[in-house]
């Protein structure tokens, strides 16, 4: 069989036979996609295939400068493919079991955002709301949904993809609650309590409400279709540079300081697991380590003993 038609019967049994998620589906065939095209001859036989192909393949990933974490994914997708075809008796037996494969991702510590440059964000988007006085033009209502985003990044630590994707019921009836369908489509409630932001989202709803009920996504754009993950962060670093902040943020930035600063408010860890949707505690415990760099930091600068001078 060639390796093609491999592809695409392993995808049509994630699909169909496994019912993975959209995002899982979407992921494996991008990586497929650039396996197939890492060989100029398409019509290979997956016979063919062998460790010293992979070795190739994984040797040619780092050459592109791809990071660790990013290759890791692509032949977690192969072992995945490759595995799929040894069980369906396609091939003898996979190559991945004569390779001892062991990629390290460099230990990086999550990039927050202050929370001074957060109220600036904020104030900034809420004081051009203010300023509007044409409250018919999509752009006041492009302001509306983006407070309505923002505001729902900070105050639930939610991944951007997760937030693209809600629906309508996934908000309770007064919005004190929301129901995320996270990785592997696990779900996770999360409370909504602070008021303000129960107002952004309720006022966007007003505005929105004959496209949301005619999609049943939540966050609409121009198109009247579900946002995307890119015109979120599109969005984000326009008012991070008319409001001036030069450190560059991202949406998942929102939610790694959502972690660490409930930490540094002596939050117990298990709880931010639960909010953030990790399944492993391990996961989590990297914020941590953020919270003993700022611990440091307040030690360095705010003890009292730097006033006794030298005794």
């Amino acid at each position: 069989m060639e390796l093609n038609e491999a592809i695409e019967n392993f995808i049509f049994h994630c699909v169909y036979e496994k019912n993975l998620s959209e995002k899982t589906i979407k992921a494996y065939k991008i990586d497929l996609s650039q396996f197939l095209g890492f060989k100029t001859k398409k019509n290979i036989d997956i016979q063919s295939i062998d460790k010293i192909m992979l070795k190739n393949y994984l040797k040619n990933q780092y050459q592109l400068g791809l990071k660790e974490k990013t290759i890791k994914r692509k032949f977690a997708t192969l072992k995945a493919f490759f595995s799929y075809l040894e069980f369906e008796e396609l091939i003898l037996i996979s190559p991945f079991r004569k390779m001892k494969l062991s990629i390290k991702e460099p230990q990086r510590l999550p990039q927050t955002i202050e929370l001074k440059e957060i109220k600036k964000m904020f104030l900034f988007v809420y004081e051009i709301k203010q300023k509007y006085k044409d409250k018919t033009k999509y752009t006041y209502k492009s302001i509306i949904r983006d407070i309505a985003i923002l505001e729902l990044l900070f105050a639930t630590g939610m991944r951007v993809a997760e937030v693209c994707n809600l629906k309508t019921n996934d908000f309770s009836s007064n919005y004190t609650e929301l129901k995320i369908v996270g990785k592997g489509d696990k779900q996770r409630t999360i409370h909504i309590c602070n008021q303000d932001v129960r107002n952004a989202l309720k006022e966007y709803y007003q505005y929105f409400k004959k496209s949301i009920k005619e999609n049943d996504f939540f966050f609409i754009n121009r198109t009247n279709s579900n946002i995307s993950e890119q015109s979120v962060r599109f969005m984000i670093k326009k008012y991070q540079n008319k409001a001036k902040i030069k450190k560059h943020i991202t949406p998942h930035m929102f939610r790694h300081s959502f972690a660490t600063l409930l930490l540094e408010e002596g939050v117990d860890i298990r709880y931010i697991q639960q909010l953030l949707g990790h399944s492993s505690i391990s996961t989590t415990q990297i914020y941590t380590k953020v919270s003993q760099k700022q611990q440091k930091k307040i030690l360095n600068t705010k003890h009292p003993r730097r006033s006794f001078g030298v005794i």
